[in-house]
């Protein structure tokens, strides 16, 4: 792609042993299976129109962005836990389980697969909002008088646990190679946004870092959740927590609004720094990925735009195929 033209903004995300892209009508999943082969999930994106509507509204365009993209993520992380799972099974027991899923497979079980993905979004969120304010009441309620005071003390130790449990997980194998294609994702995004070629020694010349990832996200939720919960007094932890609770759809909102704007101001040098947070949190969340592991990214952004491409000229075309290319649920 020339330098000249400006490119699409996609986003990614790592799975096991592979890497999801999103395009503007297709998500797509490569994962690396254990004889070398790389294999596909081919999801179509069919947004709602409400859900359009509302991705154009500021603050709520996070909360449902957010909700999405944990709904449409889990399916993929499914794929690729599956497949994992298949390729350490003997080749009969595998063909048995292949006929077993292929049968089971129905809506039910993808919504069960979408809602799982939301709710672990909703419960993750709440326990890392409302454990740091018990510690901290705990801690330093009688040592402690000033609210905002509270509050960043409160704010410090949820990114302290934040790091913490981020560092221990990345020390498990399975972990880690996760956070190398999470390294992955970010090399070839960084690389179709400067106009390169995609080959892997191409796109090992860029940083794992990038500003528009969820772990920047992550950072800036303590960071704006410090600033908004000062504004607010409770008499108690019960009311600390319910303000909390009540208030997530707010920080949640804002530090969406936030992110985009660092990222939107990060080649002006006094603005840059804005975006550092995320970028530091992300030294924990990615690792340097091999050439292996990048060949499986470029394969899933490629497959991605290559789908996305031919159904846009079909849309162009004003040609309905009888046949979707796309599997919903197996690719």
């Amino acid at each position: 792609m020339p330098k000249t033209e400006s490119p699409v903004i996609y986003g990614g995300q790592a799975v096991m042993e592979g890497v999801m892209f999103g395009g503007r009508h297709v998500n797509v999943t490569a994962v690396r299976r254990k004889s070398g082969e790389i294999t596909f999930l081919e999801v179509p994106r069919e947004d709602k129109s409400w859900v359009k509507s509302l991705r154009k509204i500021p603050l709520i365009r996070g909360i449902v962005s957010i909700i999405d993209s944990s709904a449409k993520g889990s399916k993929h992380l499914n794929y690729s836990a599956e497949a994992m799972a298949d390729d350490s099974m003997d080749p009969e027991e595998r063909a048995k389980q292949k006929e077993k899923e292929e049968s089971s497979w129905s809506l039910s079980m993808i919504v069960g697969v979408t809602i799982a993905g939301i709710l672990s979004f909703i419960f993750g969120k709440l326990v890392f909002t409302l454990v740091p304010a018990v510690l901290e009441d705990l801690l330093f309620e009688r040592i402690v008088q000033n609210r905002v005071l509270d509050t960043l003390i409160e704010g410090i130790i949820k990114i302290i646990l934040l790091l913490a449990y981020l560092w221990i997980i990345s020390l498990t194998p399975v972990v880690k190679r996760l956070f190398q294609y999470h390294g992955a994702e970010h090399k070839v995004i960084t690389a179709y946004e400067n106009g390169e070629e995609l080959t892997p020694a191409n796109v090992q010349k860029y940083s794992r870092l990038h500003y528009r990832c969820g772990s920047s996200f992550i950072i800036l939720t303590v960071i704006v959740g410090i600033i908004v919960y000062s504004f607010f007094h409770w008499d108690n932890i019960w009311e600390r927590m319910y303000i909390r609770v009540l208030l997530l759809p707010v920080v949640i909102g804002l530090s969406f609004e936030l992110l985009k704007f660092t990222n939107s101001v990060r080649d002006i040098p006094l603005l840059r720094f804005l975006g550092y947070p995320g970028l530091w949190l992300q030294l924990l969340t990615t690792k340097e990925p091999t050439d292996e592991q990048v060949e499986v990214s470029i394969a899933s952004f490629n497959r991605m735009r290559e789908l996305d491409a031919q159904l846009e000229n079909e849309t162009a075309h004003s040609r309905v195929p009888d046949v979707s290319p796309l599997d919903p649920v197996k690719g």
